[in-house]
């Protein structure tokens, strides 16, 4: 996009827009969190583990960005109720790593479900050339975002 047809008060509206949208999903989030045994954070770390597999305590706390000892709370929480275990590597004993279980792999799902459903309601009123508009634009987004995030990281290690 050309540069100088972005003003100010467009990427103040834009993020505006972002965070009360941010706002309303993360909420919905919660009412059907509320249905569940498990807290917010608990589905942060369960999605991760869903997404990426197993992964070590520094690894998750890393993607969920808590601290090690809070991260070590939080699965000793979710262990408890049998929603992930630790289990040795086997290449490296002295490396344990958080895996996902299925009563926790099918709470993932069945929020996750209900999430979209809800998006799917929202988006009832598009047409699907608008939502075809959207996703891309939104896809656009991300990469870019990821682009600089990748950026930043390898200038934060480099210094």
């Amino acid at each position: 996009m050309n540069q100088s047809t972005i003003t100010e008060e467009k990427i103040a509206d834009i993020e505006k827009k972002l965070r009360h949208i941010s706002g309303i999903i993360k909420q919905k989030g919660r009412e059907i969190l509320n249905h569940y045994p498990i807290t917010p954070p608990q589905f942060v770390a369960l999605q991760w583990l869903s997404e990426s597999g197993d992964m070590t305590i520094g690894e998750l706390s890393n993607q969920i960005h808590l601290a090690c000892s809070t991260t070590t709370d939080l699965v000793d929480r979710m262990e408890k109720n049998a929603l992930v275990e630790r289990v040795r590597d086997p290449k490296d004993r002295r490396v344990v790593r958080i895996h996902l279980l299925e009563k926790g792999e099918s709470i993932i799902h069945e929020v996750i479900e209900k999430r979209q459903a809800y998006l799917e309601d929202v988006l009832r009123s598009f047409s699907d050339d608008q939502i075809d508009v959207f996703r891309g634009l939104l896809n656009t987004m991300h990469d870019e975002m990821t682009v600089i995030q990748q950026e930043n990281q390898t200038n934060n290690e480099n210094s």
